[in-house]
């Protein structure tokens, strides 16, 4: 497993006590997968549903128990199978047990990867924790927790607790939830994972993430406090920009019948003499040039190199001050926090003195920061105490970036005092104001605060006009086509944003590209393939002395590619067999030798893990060639 690939494991609570939530657990979840398709189409996904009717899981059948806790879709890459899964997810008829849940989704995960790709393994409860847990055969239910949670560190599986409240909790045993909220306290402790608590969908939504970002420190080294005290500290992003997928250039110069082809755009540039216009100037000639008034300075990498701004990597703190002294508006870019280096109990004592003491007198460190050797942007920040409440987890500070003098732009308005009376705002003016301001106060006074980050998703990413993302370019607003498209088919290849409904007539390649590619519903992939293989049929029968052929092959080309690319051998691979007959029924031989001609074969396992061919097989075993003819 690459990086930044992960194998999520959805525990989702189906009993009776859940009813009234899983619709919404249906859309949300969904929804997570769809986000993986666009994000990370190549992570993996799978389901164990608890308190079913019914028991479908290896560990029942291998050493008995785990009864009522079926395992819906094993691991497998992101797909339509997965999401259609989540959007009819059954209704269980008994108490769901979260425990046993969790022992079968780590075998599942154990069994699929091994001790192999720690950290890349995620496993994420869903449930209200409102039925009681069964009493352990050794040892108490806390024993057997802290037993699991260490065997999950040590197969490097995360498991996050998302627990569903408010209305659901209304008639529960106050009791079994107490019990049940300190064992997954225990899970949180012990793996250093989340435990959340929601009360309504959207929040759901925000605390299901998506994908997990692997921690990359930004800086290793010392926080010079003084000449002669520093301590050693990594620092980390805590938060940074989520953005859209980029958009990458995509040929389709490269040979249709190349399933090898990467369709990637290359760029070079020649530079060439403005006096000999044939002249390739090669690199080591040529030279940056600066505009000045009239003329072009010329300045060699050399001397760029001579002047630059060299400074030393390193933290150091400028002074304190107190934190009414630094406004919140001035905060800038992205938040740091500053960690002392694990496992180096002087360094955590030390960050903890300096955070409390900052804590108790109300102040904040402004400091100096340079990441790395030589980097040219010096960064001015704050520094904020960060106080845990944990054992396991040490005090901190945050870093905010502080503007320089030309960052800060003040903005000088005329007062309302300067105006004539008329002008003026009346009283019922100003209280809609102050009201509408209000309004706009996630944390009101004496209130809790709303759209918690952690509950929240990011508004950017969920907006109902959607981009075109992981393809290949943007409509604009007034390219943007919908229901059937008869304008720019050619911009339709691997746009799955645009609705495509069906197969048309100019340029059917694109338009099965398009319609392949949706993934607002499983059904778009079936319907694709079976429109194309009819449009190939209508082709190769009203061809006139074979004037269709070559477009009738370009779309079995296309429909071979899709095939793989949906692991749908046995589709294409019927189809071709199916049009051979056809051809042979409708005395059309001249088809099939023109097919033999092209060395058109049928899908092998190689290319597609359920086709039934090994690749002599695909090659040898359907050889698409006319009979002699018999004089």
């Amino acid at each position: 497993m690459a990086r930044n690939k992960e194998a999520l494991l959805l525990l989702l609570d189906v009993g009776p006590s859940m009813h009234p939530a899983l619709s919404e657990i249906e859309k949300v979840c969904s929804m997570l997968v769809h986000k993986k398709l666009i994000y990370s189409k190549y992570d993996e996904v799978g389901i164990v549903l608890f308190g079913t009717e019914d028991t479908n899981n290896e560990l029942t059948t291998e050493v008995g128990g785990y009864q009522h806790v079926v395992v819906l879709k094993n691991i497998k890459v992101v797909d339509g199978d997965i999401v259609e899964a989540l959007q009819q997810l059954p209704r269980g008829t008994t108490d769901g047990d979260f425990l046993d849940a969790v022992i079968v989704g780590m075998d599942v995960l154990v069994k699929k990867f091994g001790v192999t790709n720690k950290g890349k393994k995620r496993v994420c409860l869903i449930t209200n924790a409102q039925c009681q847990i069964k009493e352990s055969d050794e040892g108490t239910k806390e024993e057997q927790v802290t037993t699991i949670a260490k065997q999950m560190t040590a197969h490097g599986i995360k498991m996050e607790s998302i627990i569903m409240r408010g209305k659901l909790s209304q008639d529960a045993n106050k009791g079994i939830m107490d019990e049940n909220d300190r064992l997954l306290n225990i899970f949180s402790k012990e793996t250093s994972t989340r435990l959340l608590y929601v009360e309504n969908p959207i929040s759901l939504f925000g605390a299901l993430r998506t994908r997990n970002i692997a921690l990359v420190t930004v800086f290793r080294g010392h926080l010079e406090i003084s000449p002669k005290l520093s301590i050693k500290v990594m620092v980390y992003k805590k938060t940074t920009e989520e953005k859209f997928p980029s958009m990458k250039k995509y040929s389709d110069k490269a040979p249709p019948n190349d399933k090898f082809a990467k369709h990637e755009v290359k760029i070079d540039y020649e530079h060439k003499s403005s006096k000999d216009p044939d002249k390739v100037v090669p690199p080591d000639q040529r030279i940056k040039g600066y505009p000045y008034g009239p003329q072009i300075v010329p300045i060699s990498s050399a001397e760029w190199e001579a002047v630059k701004f060299k400074p030393e990597k390193g933290v150091k703190l400028m002074g304190f001050t107190d934190s009414s002294n630094v406004f919140r508006h001035h905060y800038m870019k992205d938040v740091y926090v500053f960690l002392p280096e694990p496992g180096n109990t002087r360094a955590m004592i030390a960050v903890s003195a300096v955070a409390r003491a900052m804590k108790e007198m109300n102040k904040v460190a402004i400091v100096r920061c340079v990441w790395r050797q030589g980097q040219a942007n010096v960064v001015i920040g704050v520094l904020t105490p960060n106080l845990s409440d944990k054992e396991n987890i040490p005090d901190s500070f945050y870093l905010n970036v502080l503007p320089f003098a030309e960052d800060v732009r003040e903005f000088q308005f005329p007062s309302f005092t300067n105006f004539p009376a008329s002008w003026q705002p009346n009283g019922q003016q100003l209280e809609a104001a102050a009201n509408l301001i209000k309004t706009l106060d996630l944390a009101p006074h004496g209130q809790e605060e709303v759209l918690l980050p952690d509950f929240t998703p990011n508004p950017v990413l969920e907006k109902k006009s959607r981009r075109l993302l992981g393809g290949k370019r943007s409509f604009s607003n007034d390219e943007e086509v919908k229901g059937n498209i008869t304008a720019q088919p050619a911009n339709l290849t691997g746009n799955a944003s645009v609705n495509v409904g069906k197969i048309g007539d100019l340029t059917p390649v694109q338009y099965f590209e398009a319609l392949i590619s949706r993934r607002d519903s499983p059904d778009w992939v079936v319907k694709a393939i079976n429109e194309m293989k009819n449009k190939i049929f209508d082709l190769v029968e009203d061809s006139h002395e074979g004037d269709n052929y070559p477009k009738a092959l370009e779309c079995l080309v296309a429909l071979r590619k899709g095939c793989i690319l949906e692991q749908e051998p046995e589709q294409f691979n019927d189809f071709l067999k199916h049009l051979w007959n056809f051809c042979q029924e409708k005395n059309l031989p001249s088809f099939c030798e023109y097919l033999a001609s092209k060395e058109l074969t049928l899908i092998s396992k190689t290319e597609a893990i359920d086709s039934e061919n090994t690749d002599d097989k695909a090659r040898k075993g359907f050889l698409v060639k006319s009979e002699p003819k018999v004089d």
